[in-house]
């Protein structure tokens, strides 16, 4: 039974997921770098600069997307606890598989990776690698039960996982058809917005295609999925924008113009609605 979890890293998603794991009335350890420069810390969180001496049931690494990084702090982890606590990784893109074949326990091995506030939405995708035993599985599924999140399992570790894969694809044929001259990004939000994501919400991508006949979703694909963008290669457009330094909010300009907007107002908005919604469908 996991009890006490440990969180490497304080960033956005290390807040969030650490916040989860107290909810559900863990032990909580965060290891940080500069633990006495984090501001209020919430209670129920312990911060660390070192590693404690004694080994916690899970650790999860909340650190930068940089493969190299990942796998040096996953080898001082079995050094200093030889390999007895789960290890699992948020990564959102790198090869698990690739950090795994360096363990010397792989069968305690496995991806954890929350969609972003980690601590607000009611799923989170649990990755296996090929080494994964059910034992981790169980419980690393219990852990996330106590904290009130229930589990997609995704069997193997494809690139993307489940939530990114799909919200490439759709991505890639949005770009396409922006940089088509097609249709504009605020129509695209606006229909996303507006009817595919509010019935998505309710009926889910496959279950609404059950409810609305197979034999329909069948006729259309054979008429649509051919003229889809099957480029594979990413969106050259979009490409040039972030070449050109328009990066969204961060620069001040991307598809929209943030340059005169109250983003951090337009941030809290979009969270009390979001906030909303995941009660609603509760």
């Amino acid at each position: 039974m996991i009890r006490h979890v440990m969180i490497v890293g304080y960033g956005i998603m290390g807040q969030g997921i650490a916040s989860s794991f107290v909810r559900g009335e863990h032990q909580v350890t965060v290891l940080s770098r500069d633990p006495g420069n984090k501001g209020t810390i919430p209670k129920g969180i312990k911060m660390v600069a070192e590693l404690p001496a004694s080994p916690p049931d899970l650790i999860i690494e909340a650190v930068p997307e940089n493969l190299e990084l990942k796998k040096s702090l996953f080898a001082r982890l079995e050094r200093a606890y030889c390999g007895k606590p789960i290890l699992a990784t948020n990564t959102s893109g790198l090869s698990i598989q690739n950090m795994a074949s360096e363990l010397g326990r792989p069968d305690r091995f496995i991806g954890i990776h929350y969609f972003q506030p980690a601590e607000m939405f009611p799923s989170v995708e649990v990755i296996l690698v090929e080494q994964t035993t059910h034992e981790v599985v169980q419980g690393v599924t219990a852990a996330l039960e106590r904290n009130g999140q229930n589990t997609i399992l995704i069997k193997r570790p494809i690139p993307g996982f489940l939530v990114n894969r799909l919200q490439h694809a759709v991505l890639h044929e949005a770009f396409s058809m922006i940089e088509q001259g097609v249709v504009t990004a605020e129509d695209i939000d606006r229909a996303c917005k507006t009817m595919f994501g509010p019935r998505m919400c309710v009926t889910g991508l496959i279950e609404q295609k059950d409810i609305g006949g197979l034999d329909t979703t069948a006729a259309t694909q054979r008429n649509l999925v051919p003229q889809l963008n099957h480029s594979g290669i990413p969106t050259q457009s979009l490409q040039d924008m972030v070449a050109r330094g328009e990066l969204g909010v961060k620069s001040g300009k991307g598809f929209y113009d943030w340059s005169s907007r109250d983003v951090e107002a337009h941030k809290k908005r979009a969270m009390e609605k979001l906030r909303r919604i995941l009660e609603i469908l509760a």
